[in-house]
């Protein structure tokens, strides 16, 4: 689901194609998130590794049982993603470059968007 994402915010940003400035803001935005994606797969292979499932109800109810340094990883790595993905302090430079888009709501929508998915993994994944 965020891999199309992605790919929405670079094409919207995009959009204006003959432009250097959205170009380059495009291709910003487009490797921020691939950089995001990355670290969220590693983190949900880490919770199948460790685990056995991406179930919550089966990963909460061993989580007692498991290695706290290995819980912190999985953890920093799902946040890693989701605030990649969410513009947070110091993984937003791709948010400002958004504004090359063919309308201002755009950074918004980008904004709103990836901020609600990022907030709600990390809310769904604590128990």
């Amino acid at each position: 689901m965020w891999e199309g994402v992605g790919v929405s915010s670079y094409l919207l940003i995009n959009y204006f194609y003959t432009r250097m400035a959205a170009n380059k803001a495009a291709v910003l935005a487009f490797n921020q998130n691939r950089v995001s994606d990355m670290f969220f797969s590693i983190g949900l292979f880490a919770i199948i590794a460790v685990f056995g499932s991406l179930d919550f109800n089966v990963v909460f109810s061993l989580a007692p049982s498991i290695n706290p340094n290995l819980i912190t990883i999985i953890c920093v790595l799902l946040f890693i993603g989701a605030s990649a993905k969410s513009a947070v302090l110091f993984q937003h430079n791709w948010l400002p470059g958004s504004m090359e888009a063919p309308t201002p709501v755009s950074s918004l929508l980008h904004a709103a968007t990836l901020v609600t998915a990022g907030i709600y993994l990390l809310i769904r994944s604590s128990p």
